[in-house]
C-alpha cells in the first residue's frame, strides 16, 4: 500500500474527526408532535460527546412540503416550522460549537420543491424570466416525454404541465423539479445559499446527489442497460450516461470548493455514487480542488466476505489521488440498517472495521446501539420510493425509525406515538440500557472512538499488510513506531488469527486494545464473529 505519513498537526479536522449523521425527524422530539426537532437535538448533544464523535451532519431541515422528507426544498434559507426556526438553529449551532463539535448541513442543489417560489414563477408562463431556471422541453416529435430518462423513484423523469404545454425534468419525484445549472442566473443564486449558511457559522455541507447536478445539453436518450434484471429498479433499466456525471459538473464542484475555502476551515462532502475511477475525479486536482471527499458507499455495497472486502479496500485506496483523503460509510438514511443487512452478530465486527480503516468514518444515528430490522406496516409506510415501487422491498422507512433513548414511553423519543414505529425491541435495545452494559455495542463504539483519540495510527496511520484468509480480514495501521493490527472474523466459525509475518510465532508480541467479544487470553484464534485490535509491543 502507498505511504501517506504526515504529522498529525498537518491534518485538518475533517481528516482526523468522525462524522455522525442525524436524521432530524427521528432523533428527539421536544415539542410533542411525534417528529424530531432542533430543540430535541440540542437536548441530546451530551450523548454525542460521550460517544466521542467530532462533527454532526443534519439531513435537510429547510421548509418543505415533505414529499421526500426535506429533500424537496421550498426555501433554502430558512427552517421548516416542524423543526423550529432560525433562532432555534442558532441556539443549536452555538451549543454544538460550545462542546467542541462541528455542524454540517445537507445542501440539495440538483432540484427544489415544486412549491419553491422559483418553480412557481417558472411554471407560470413560458416567457417568465425564471422559466429556464428549470429544465423544460416540448414533447417528442411523436408525442410523449422528450427522451427515455427514468426517475430514480420509477416512471418517466418528465412531468407534463398542462397549463404551459411542456414537460419539466425531475430526476426524483415530480414534486422535485431539476434546477438548470446551465442558466447564468441560477448559479449565483445558489452560491448565495451557501454564503447564507457559511456566514451563519456552519462548518460545511454534505452535497446531495452532486453527480446529478447538470445534464447533457442535448438531452439524448440514455442507453439500455444490457445487464438489467427484473429485481432491479426501473431506473436501472438504463445506463445514466447523459443524465449524470457530466464534465461540466466538475467545474461547479470546483466553484463550491473555492467558496468554501474562502471561509477557512470548512468541508464539502459530495454524495456521488460512481465506480472508483470516476469517483476519484471528484477530488479535482491540487490546483483546482473539488469536494474534500466524495462519499464512499463501498462498505454498504460490497459483499460482506473477507476476500471481497479486501479487494474493494485495496482498489479504493489505489484509486485515490496523492492528495485525496479516504472516507467510509456503513449506514445511512437510505440504506438498510447494518444489523439488518449483516446480522446482529456481525454488527460489532462492522463497527471495528469502520473505525479502524484509514480515512474519515461517518456513523448513522442508531447504529451505535444496533437498531436492526424494523417492520413497517403498509398503512404506516411514508417513504415515496416504497410507495411507488412496493414490489422491490427497497423502502427506506426501516432505516429512519426513531432513536431509542430509554425504556420509558415511546422510548424517550417523544411524549406521543412517533411518526414511524420504533420496532419490537426498543425496551431493551436503547441508549440507557446499553450505557449500563460494558459489553454492549454502544460501549464498543465508545471504546473504539476513544482509542482513535489516543492512537494516532488509527487516525492518520498508513494502511499496510491488507490481506484476507478464509473468512478473516486483517490489516495493519502504522504511524511512526506505532503499529496496530486488526483481525476481523466475518464468519460464525472459529478461525486462526493471521498476524504480520514477523510475528507469526509470537502472540506475546501484542497487547490487546479491544475485542468485539468478552475479554479473553490471546490464543492465536478468532472466536466466531470476533474482531480484535492489537498493538505491537515495542522491542527493547
Amino acid at each position: 500500500m502507498k505511504s501517506h505519513s504526515r504529522p498529525l498537526s498537518d491534518h485538518r479536522w475533517w481528516e482526523t474527526g468522525v462524522i455522525y449523521q442525524i436524521y432530524p425527524r427521528s432523533f428527539q422530539d421536544r415539542d410533542g408532535d411525534g417528529v424530531g426537532d432542533l430543540a430535541g437535538i440540542e437536548t441530546r448533544l451530551d450523548h454525542l460527546v460521550t460517544l466521542g464523535i467530532d462533527a454532526i451532519w443534519l439531513s435537510p431541515i429547510y421548509p418543505s412540503p415533505m414529499a421526500d422528507f426535506g429533500y424537496d426544498v421550498a426555501d433554502y434559507c430558512d427552517i421548516d416550522p416542524i423543526f423550529g426556526d432560525l433562532d432555534a438553529f442558532d441556539r443549536l449551532l452555538a451549543a454544538i460549537h460550545s462542546r467542541g463539535l462541528k455542524l454540517l448541513l445537507d445542501f440539495v442543489p440538483n432540484h427544489s420543491s415544486d412549491q419553491h417560489p422559483w418553480f412557481v414563477e417558472s411554471r407560470s408562463a413560458r416567457d417568465h424570466p425564471k422559466r429556464d431556471w428549470y429544465i423544460w422541453r416540448d414533447p417528442s416529435p411523436g408525442g410523449g416525454p422528450p427522451n427515455n430518462w427514468v426517475s430514480d423513484f420509477g416512471g418517466s423523469s418528465w412531468q407534463w404541465d398542462e397549463a404551459t404545454q411542456q414537460y419539466y425534468l425531475h430526476a426524483f419525484l415530480p414534486q422535485q423539479p431539476d434546477l438548470n445549472w446551465r442558466h447564468p442566473e441560477l448559479r449565483p443564486a445558489m452560491m448565495q445559499v451557501l454564503r447564507f449558511w457559511l456566514d451563519r457559522g456552519v462548518d460545511g455541507f454534505r452535497i446531495d446527489v452532486l453527480w446529478h447536478i447538470i445534464k447533457d445539453a442535448g438531452l439524448p436518450d440514455n442507453p439500455l442497460n444490457p445487464n438489467w434484471t427484473p429485481d432491479q429498479t426501473q431506473r436501472d433499466r438504463l445506463i445514466q450516461l447523459h443524465s449524470t456525471d457530466q464534465p461540466e459538473a466538475h467545474q461547479i464542484a470546483a466553484e463550491f470548493r473555492a467558496l468554501a475555502d474562502s471561509y477557512g476551515d470548512r468541508v464539502l462532502i459530495g454524495e456521488i455514487c460512481l465506480p472508483d475511477d470516476r469517483l476519484a475525479r471528484w477530488f479535482g486536482t491540487q490546483d483546482q480542488p473539488q469536494v474534500h471527499f466524495p462519499v464512499n458507499f463501498h462498505l454498504i455495497e460490497s459483499e460482506w466476505k473477507a476476500d471481497s472486502l479486501c479487494r474493494m479496500i485495496a482498489n479504493y485506496e489505489q484509486s485515490l489521488p496523492a492528495f485525496g483523503w479516504p472516507n467510509w460509510v456503513l449506514g445511512s438514511h437510505d440504506a438498510p440498517r447494518i444489523a439488518a443487512r449483516l446480522g446482529e452478530a456481525q454488527s460489532p465486527v462492522a463497527a471495528m472495521l469502520l473505525l479502524t480503516l484509514r480515512g474519515t468514518p461517518t456513523l448513522y444515528q442508531g447504529d451505535e446501539i444496533g437498531i436492526g430490522e424494523v417492520t413497517i406496516p403498509r398503512d404506516r409506510v411514508r417513504d415515496p420510493q416504497d410507495l411507488r415501487q412496493p414490489e422491490l422491498g427497497i423502502g427506506r422507512d426501516r432505516s429512519r425509525t426513531p432513536m431509542r433513548w430509554d425504556a420509558s414511553a415511546h422510548a424517550g423519543f417523544s411524549t406521543v406515538d412517533p411518526w414511524l414505529p420504533l420496532g419490537d425491541d426498543w425496551r431493551t435495545r436503547n441508549v440507557a440500557a446499553q450505557a449500563r452494559d460494558p459489553q454492549s455495542l454502544l460501549s464498543l463504539y465508545q471504546t473504539l472512538l476513544s482509542l482513535r483519540r489516543s492512537h494516532p495510527a488509527l487516525v492518520i496511520g498508513d494502511l499496510v499488510h491488507l490481506d484476507s484468509a478464509n473468512d478473516v480480514l486483517c490489516f495493519e495501521r502504522q504511524h511512526g513506531e506505532e503499529r496496530l493490527w486488526i483481525a476481523l472474523n466475518l464468519s460464525d466459525q472459529p478461525q486462526p488469527m493471521p498476524r504480520p509475518q514477523e510475528a507469526a510465532q509470537a502472540t506475546s508480541l501484542f497487547t490487546l486494545l479491544c475485542s468485539t467479544s468478552k475479554p479473553r487470553p490471546l490464543d492465536g484464534t478468532l472466536a466466531p464473529n470476533e474482531g480484535l485490535l492489537l498493538q505491537r509491543r515495542k522491542q527493547s
